[in-house]
């Protein structure tokens, strides 16, 4: 199995590099049985180039990697809690790292997230410290 980084997943993704978008599609053609590993830091890094270098809306960010999530070579680190981080930096104020915080926190049977962040004390599974 080969990990992806996040420079081969974007060009992957947004096609805007013709040379380098070629091989991030062969990488995945290639890829067949024997998998690529899709990190949750590569996933983070991930929306943020998606959303300042390509300005992507959160609504298309999620569409996106959600979509990903699906693709038959991709063993993903924790899909579960990545589908639910993207599912709710789809419509939250947070960023995706905030949500991806929150589910790993959930999933470790923490109470809550302590943050200083005003605005996600507001949402479920965050609190002021």
């Amino acid at each position: 199995m080969l990990a992806l980084d996040t420079n081969v997943l974007v060009r992957f993704l947004v096609d805007d590099d013709a040379a380098q978008s070629a091989k991030a599609r062969k990488v995945f053609e290639r890829a067949g049985d024997r998998g690529l590993y899709l990190s949750r830091i590569v996933a983070c890094e991930t929306v943020w180039v998606l959303r300042s270098a390509y300005e992507f809306t959160r609504a298309e960010i999620a569409g996106t990697l959600t979509r990903l999530l699906g693709v038959r070579q991709l063993v993903v680190s924790d899909s579960d809690l990545i589908a639910n981080a993207l599912d709710a930096y789809a419509d939250g104020k947070g960023d995706f790292a905030d949500y991806l915080i929150r589910e790993e926190a959930i999933a470790a049977d923490c109470e809550d997230v302590v943050t200083f962040d005003r605005t996600l004390q507001q949402e479920p599974g965050f609190t002021a410290p």
